[in-house]
């Protein structure tokens, strides 16, 4: 069953509903243009094509994915068989659950510990919104009922440190500190004390956003997984690497030299409300092969959703979707 059939249920719709709102922006921006595309055009042409590429493209899907999208969605067969543009539609949503998937069973949940503590670390550059996505995955976490301990490893940016502080008060988090400039290892360590002594379920570490080179960046990362890994068998359960959405190309490139650096098992898409594109979903999948693990659909403290791909492209395709 095609996804223009399953978000015929209200029941399905309903929960859709936070991406729908969230996406509204990325749907009356660049995937506005598909619509007008489709009603333009009465048959299927190399125009048509050529169309559709600079749209996702436009789209912040990503130059090299969108070449590879429009090559298989003029090779699929079912194409061969279509008369008006318009029923490309289907094809076009069912091809981007295949660049998303890529034949595998991706896991977007978190990777908890099953024995004890569980240790997640933030990765990013500065500016993203890294030290308000721990805040909202603190509550998220919090409201599924974990004891949730925060630890605040960015000891280089100035007023990081308080930040997190006043985040871990507004959601009820208790935040483990040391002095600006300190040893971030060193914070990440007396965390997981408190963590073990204090029997909590999950312990979030913030890191430095900025450091002078890739090589230094590395080293640290390496230091506080060393740490953390010897401190608690298996972890981190996660490396989470955070995105902001609305600079799409340029947060790719920023976001590099952090996969290169440290073991990224997973990405936050943070303000994905705030893009007029929204394709970078697909761009990160494709280029990474890293899972998104969470999406940011707006400013609230609970504007945070595990992310879902049928929901997601839902979003993009609302009306579409709703029309047919």
């Amino acid at each position: 069953m095609g996804l223009f059939s399953i978000f015929k249920s209200k029941e399905k719709k309903k929960e859709a509903e936070k991406y729908r709102i969230g996406m509204e922006k990325a749907r009356s921006g660049a995937f506005s243009r598909l619509k007008k595309l489709f009603g333009s055009h009465n048959e299927i042409n190399e125009e048509l094509f050529d169309e559709l590429e600079e749209i996702f493209v436009m789209a912040d899907i990503g130059v090299d994915t969108v070449v590879k999208f429009i090559d298989e969605l003029k090779n699929d067969a079912r194409v061969n068989g279509i008369i008006e543009a318009k029923d490309l539609q289907p094809i076009i949503v069912d091809k981007m659950f295949d660049i998303y998937l890529k034949g595998e069973v991706v896991n977007s949940n978190l990777r908890f510990n099953p024995n004890g503590l569980s240790v997640f670390l933030f990765v990013g550059v500065n500016g993203v919104g890294k030290t308000t996505t721990i805040a909202k995955v603190a509550y998220k976490l919090k409201q599924e009922g974990k004891k949730v301990l925060l630890a605040a490893g960015d000891t280089f940016r100035a007023g990081a440190i308080e930040q997190l502080q006043v985040w871990g008060e507004r959601v009820g988090c208790k935040v483990v500190t040391k002095p600006e400039g300190s040893d971030p290892s060193s914070v990440i360590y007396d965390a997981i004390q408190i963590a073990k002594k204090e029997k909590y379920d999950v312990l979030l570490c913030d890191t430095a956003g900025r450091l002078q080179t890739k090589v230094n960046l590395m080293k640290e990362l390496e230091k506080i997984k060393r740490v953390i890994s010897r401190e608690v068998e298996g972890a981190p359960q996660d490396t989470l690497l955070v995105i902001d959405a609305t600079t799409g190309q340029n947060g790719l490139n920023q976001a590099k030299a952090f996969i290169e650096a440290t073991e990224v098992s997973g990405v936050v898409l943070t303000k994905l409300d705030g893009t007029a594109k929204g394709g970078i979903v697909l761009a990160i999948r494709d280029l990474y092969n890293i899972p998104i693990k969470f999406v940011c659909l707006g400013e609230k403290v609970s504007d945070i959703e595990y992310f879902d791909l049928e929901k997601y492209i839902y979003g993009l395709f609302a009306e579409m979707i709703d029309e047919e």
